[in-house]
């Protein structure tokens, strides 16, 4: 691994199938154990059920007002600051219930891959 300053370009940001928007700040093979993404969502946006195989994912909050689902816990309002602990395929799902987009920072460990992505949006009943 080099040091290195990764500055945020927001025309660096794609649309994703889970309907929302992604920055991929850090991700890559020279630093394996994390990976740091900017997610944004748009007021009255759902994202699709999906969950991660072998990897947890962090939330953490930075602008707006959400809904989260996670698991088998009860929808929860997120704000900015807090932060949501995602376990391995835990299904998961936020959504955007207020005015202005909502933000957070999708923290992976290990690294996001594509290959650890399931859409579940068909069957989230009885997933973890």
């Amino acid at each position: 691994m080099q040091a290195s300053i990764n500055k945020l370009n927001l025309d660096d940001e794609f649309y994703t199938p889970e309907q929302c928007f992604i920055i991929e700040q850090s991700n890559s093979f020279d630093d394996p154990d994390l990976s740091i993404a900017r997610a944004r969502v748009e007021p009255g946006v759902t994202t699709r059920w999906h969950r991660l195989v072998g990897t947890v994912e962090r939330y953490v909050i930075i602008q707006g007002l959400g809904r989260v689902e996670v698991g088998s816990l009860p929808p929860q309002e997120v704000e900015p600051g807090d932060i949501v602990l995602i376990p391995p395929t835990y299904r998961q799902r936020i959504a955007n219930i207020g005015s202005e987009d909502l933000i957070f920072l999708a923290i992976c460990t290990p690294r996001f891959l594509d290959a650890n992505y399931q859409d579940i949006e068909d069957n989230p009943i009885g997933l973890t």
